[in-house]
């Protein structure tokens, strides 16, 4: 039986996804103190409210709600304001995201870069192969990127014990039964230490998006396994919140590399034959990244995709995607990624498409808001995804024919509404299209070159929106600005809705 040094141990607790109609993870419903005192409480170090002193808890509470909004990039008012409560209510990781307030304190490591696991049971959500898989890809994620090597035991005290369990284990942290706490997992340390614990009350899932993707929780523990804490980084692996992937798809995000590679180093440019000798220097081109493998591991030699980078607003060369009013909102499309600009916040939220709609394809062409249908459209290729406010209208992705279209448009490349006239511009390449919502068809006379329909306009349109009567055209990195008869203004950064 190994040792229980829980005192010495930082602790990972994934916080589940809230079903429809289920409560909130950190606190049952209530009134908004409440939820943000029992946040702040286990997250930012509040103290339990012992003292009578309301000034000195007042003034305690504003610290930790500015500690947390500077954490998710909100506005520090140290007030509990809608946006900091809607984060707050968002599942995520129990584990505190200010290193001071952490149980555990330290900075570990492994102190070698040979390593092994054993799976102690199994769950019954999946077949015993879908479950080794899954673990065996989620170490991997950790060693295509650092000189780590992973050996599995069938037997004996693994370096990375992993095991499915419920309610008390005997570790200190009891599981809560559904849809709470997912896992948690120990960072090294001798006995506990790297442990992976995942609570079999969950339904673990292999490649379905529903329940819970075994590879994606596990990948996020092994990371704490191997000492890393939280990143402030929506797209990390090691962000709080857990956010559903394609796992044959996935690729360690940039930040989650350079934390790794910042304990355990970049990986060895060395390849090894099936019998452990090395290949020749010559043999191993300088453009792949090869893995230390030997002949008694799982792991083999396999160069890996770039590693994706979260899009930043300060980036001079930013261009997006797509752009769309949503019920006064601006949204901001880039890859795998959007933000949110709220009229009475000078601060954009940044998220994963796929943390809000799961059913959305990444990389969309273009967006529009309808005000006439209260709807707003996402298209990419053929196919058109409707919301109406945040949620996935049933019935969608329909054909873009919808639109009566031509049938040689294939891919749109942005979309501009204009709310006076009820028309959707549709630009494809040089050319606009214009559709008659009220009328339901396209109107004579187009398509037209973009540059008679907006005298100035230079270069093919990325994407666009309407806002306070103004015409924003995007391209590349340049967003051009039109007024009334479509008159040009100005040329701005594109990043101009985009605080930096």
């Amino acid at each position: 039986m190994r040792s229980n040094m829980k005192s010495y141990y930082k602790l990972c607790v994934l916080i589940s996804l809230v079903v429809s109609g289920g409560t909130n993870p950190i606190a049952p419903p209530e009134d908004g103190e409440s939820i943000a005192e029992n946040y702040l409480n286990r997250l930012y170090g509040l103290p339990q409210q012992t003292s009578s002193n309301t000034e000195r808890r007042s003034s305690a509470m504003s610290l930790r709600l500015k500690e947390m909004q500077q954490f998710f990039g909100l506005k520090m008012t140290g007030k509990l304001n809608e946006e900091t409560l809607k984060v707050m209510k968002k599942p995520r990781c129990g584990v505190p995201d200010v290193a001071a307030y952490s149980t555990f304190a330290g900075d570990y490591k492994w102190k070698k870069h040979d390593l092994t696991y054993r799976i102690e049971n199994y769950t019954p959500d999946m077949s015993e192969a879908e479950v080794d898989d899954s673990i065996k890809k989620a170490l991997q994620v950790w060693a295509d990127v650092t000189p780590l090597r992973f050996t599995r035991l069938y037997s004996g005290t693994a370096d990375i014990m992993i095991s499915f369990v419920v309610r008390d284990h005997r570790d200190g942290y009891p599981f809560d039964g559904p849809n709470g706490f997912l896992a948690h997992a120990f960072p090294p340390y001798e006995g506990i230490g790297g442990d992976a614990h995942f609570d079999d009350d969950e339904t673990f899932m292999y490649r379905s998006p529903q329940g819970y993707n075994l590879f994606l929780v596990a990948a996020h523990e092994f990371g704490h396994s191997l000492g890393l804490e939280h990143s402030k980084d929506p797209g990390a692996l090691m962000y709080p919140t857990y956010v559903y992937r394609d796992a044959d798809t996935f690729s360690l995000p940039q930040d989650d590399v350079n934390g790794i590679q910042s304990l355990y180093g970049k990986i060895l440019q060395i390849a090894y034959t099936g019998d452990g000798s090395k290949y020749p220097e010559s043999d191993v081109s300088n453009d792949l990244i090869y893995h230390q493998t030997g002949p008694n591991t799982d792991f083999n030699p396999d160069p890996k995709p770039t590693p994706p980078v979260t899009p930043n607003t300060c980036d001079p060369n930013l261009v997006l995607d797509a752009v769309t009013m949503l019920r006064g909102e601006i949204i901001f499309f880039k890859g795998s990624f959007f933000w949110r600009s709220y009229p009475q916040s000078t601060t954009v939220e940044q998220h994963l498409i796929k943390s809000f709609w799961p059913e959305i394809p990444e990389y969309i062409d273009a967006a529009f808001e309808s005000p006439l249908a209260d709807k707003v459209f996402l298209i990419k290729g053929g196919k058109v995804w409707a919301l109406y406010g945040y949620d996935m209208v049933q019935g969608y992705p329909k054909s873009l024919s919808m639109f009566g279209l031509p049938k040689n448009v294939k891919k749109i490349n942005a979309v501009l509404y204009d709310e006076s006239s009820y028309k959707i511009l549709f630009f494809v390449d040089s050319q606009v299209y214009s559709y008659d919502e009220e009328k339901r068809r396209m109107e004579k006379g187009y398509p037209k070159p973009v540059d008679v329909v907006f005298p100035g306009m230079t270069g093919k349109v990325t994407a666009a929106f309407q806002h306070r009567g103004f015409n924003y055209l995007f391209s590349g990195s340049k967003m051009f600005e039109f007024g009334s008869f479509n008159k040009l203004y100005r040329v701005l950064n594109n990043n101009y809705f985009l605080p930096c």
